[in-house]
């Protein structure tokens, strides 16, 4: 049908060069970010395109939202502009009627939007948190880069290797000061390399020199010298990571079988988006009308206004229900049920032509037919 057709060939065309944009602008926005941390020490240097690539990939459902909303706003108002829409409604086509060729082309959109916040969305902060965590977590010596002063994951050692050797097994010119069980020690090498024994690793230091103090009493200074002297340094295997899972790492299963606030509120953010999306499909539709004479500036504005303040609310949302500050049954009502509402009932109204004047006069009309 050539009303269907033209208007979801030109939604495609516009929802494509959306999703580029605003693909582009996140993923710049994303590697800056990403460079920030990593220089702080948070990913490895490394792992900055991956730490990217899955940041990216948890804001898709944001990104396709906006896209399928800018879409749909973009088409519409251009045909408000150049007349076309006049041309519909002169042929009995009405507002409401958009709303199935919208939907016939925005479902597979939602759907990836469902997939995404519900399957993606977990499994790409769960590699960020194993890439952050295996970083921060590494070895003592792994830490170490030749001529800087570097601490150690528990900030209990301080090491110095001037020089490389052969790798990073092993190094010349150690020096390593420690500071635990109410003990200051500095031990200084000529050289040291790492050996593993199990989980453990060892640092085998050759022909050096051990200085022990007591902390708080100066007067006990302790000096001795080896040929050979064994430090731990480090586990080959992480710390055990389920001590503390972060909730947005978890799968949307185990939240649903776990109904603690935590996870009614992360539930509450991945359910949001997919609602969320579906809820804007609607919204666009009378968000777009505009009269041609006026301008659509306005309601640019009020579109960007509204998709931030929907979006907010889903991150306050998530706060308050966290918190015990609002159910989950509640504000899932509150917030989506009463944006679909609104977007109903705005759609009605456009639909009908209503105004103030109309519906007073429809309220006199009516009363003068009831009977006395």
């Amino acid at each position: 049908m050539l009303f269907h057709s033209s208007i979801r060939q030109e939604l495609a065309r516009s929802f494509g060069a959306t999703l580029v944009v605003l693909a582009t602008v996140v993923m710049t926005m994303t590697l800056i970010r990403t460079l920030g941390q990593a220089s702080r020490g948070s990913f490895n240097p490394s792992d900055v395109t991956l730490v990217m690539g899955y940041t990216v990939l948890a804001y898709m459902p944001t990104i396709l939202t906006m896209s399928l909303f800018i879409s749909i706003f973009a088409t519409l108002s251009r045909m408000y502009r150049d007349s076309e829409m006049v041309i519909w409604f002169t042929s009995g086509r009405g507002l409401s009627s958009f709303l199935k060729p919208l939907f016939q082309f925005a479902w597979p959109v939602l759907l990836v939007v469902m997939a995404l916040a519900l399957l993606v969305l977990p499994w790409s902060n769960q590699r960020i948190e194993i890439l952050k965590d295996q970083y921060e977590k590494r070895g003592d010596i792994e830490r170490v880069e030749p001529g800087q002063f570097q601490e150690s994951a528990g900030g209990t050692r301080v090491f110095f290797v001037e020089k490389d050797a052969s790798g990073k097994t092993s190094g010349s010119n150690v020096f390593i000061a420690t500071s635990e069980n109410g003990k200051e020690t500095i031990t200084s090498a000529r050289s040291g390399r790492i050996q593993r024994e199990a989980q453990n690793r060892f640092l085998l230091l050759n022909n050096g020199q051990r200085l022990e103090n007591p902390i708080g009493n100066k007067g006990e200074l302790k000096i001795s010298e080896f040929d050979e002297y064994r430090i731990q340094v480090g586990q080959d295997i992480l710390g055990n990571t389920d001590e503390f899972i972060p909730v947005n790492t978890r799968p949307t299963a185990y939240l649903f079988n776990n109904l603690t606030l935590p996870n009614l509120a992360e539930l509450s953010w991945r359910i949001g988006l997919v609602l969320a999306a579906f809820n804007f499909v609607i919204l666009g539709i009378p968000v777009s009308s505009v009269n041609p004479r006026i301008g659509r500036s306005f309601n640019l504005v009020f579109s960007l206004f509204a998709f931030i303040l929907y979006n907010n609310l889903l991150n306050l949302g998530q706060n308050w229900i966290a918190t015990g500050q609002f159910s989950f049954g509640g504000f899932m009502l509150s917030l989506h049920g009463g944006a679909l509402a609104l977007g109903l009932c705005w759609l009605a109204k456009a639909h009908n032509n209503w105004t103030l004047r109309s519906l007073a006069g429809l309220r006199t009309a009516l009363s003068r037919k009831r009977p006395s």
